[in-house]
């Protein structure tokens, strides 16, 4: 008798599974422990929902994105375990560049070594649909700075162009 409500069980856990993976099942592809659950995102095309500051986006998927290879100022800093709103000089222009170019955009993501860092957020390099590539955009302004983090080095020699670039010309952040 038992044997009959474990296959019962089984089967209304596959489904559930089956309807939680939108009709696939996935191994997770973050190199953790292989999950029924895991969902597979196509970041090929996918929705910027929210700029969080200069170099970093939320998607429509609710993931965090921190672009690779740049660094914008801040504008948030902790404060006894709070979050403080604090913008450094340039901050605020820099997420706003951020914005205008991102948010509502349907953007691809493009991925280095390393998918994650290790505050759990995607690390990638983004593109517009129209090809702009917002990383390298922002360096190219000024509003944000070459920051290489080995292995995730693919668009090194860019970057140092086009901030070379910005700080001859005194854009953004080197503007007087």
């Amino acid at each position: 008798m038992k044997r009959p409500i474990l296959l019962i069980f089984i089967a209304i856990a596959l489904m559930l599974a089956l309807a939680y993976a939108g009709g696939r099942l996935y191994f997770s592809t973050e190199g953790k422990v292989p999950s029924f659950f895991a969902r597979r995102y196509d970041y090929s095309r996918i929705k910027i929902a929210r700029v969080i500051d200069g170099d970093t986006v939320e998607l429509a998927d609710g993931e965090k994105v921190r672009y690779i290879g740049i660094n914008t100022p801040e504008l948030w800093r902790k404060v006894n375990g709070r979050w403080v709103y604090d913008p450094r000089p340039f901050a605020e222009e820099s997420a706003g560049l951020n914005r205008v170019l991102t948010q509502g955009e349907l953007v691809r993501l493009e991925f280095d070594v390393e998918r994650r860092d290790k505050y759990g957020r995607l690390l990638a390099y983004v593109f517009l649909g129209d090809g702009t590539f917002v990383n390298a955009e922002l360096v190219r302004q000024g509003y944000a700075q070459i920051m290489t983090i080995p292995p995730n080095v693919k668009y090194v020699d860019l970057f140092l162009r086009l901030q070379r670039e910005a700080r001859v010309q005194n854009r953004g952040l080197w503007g007087k």
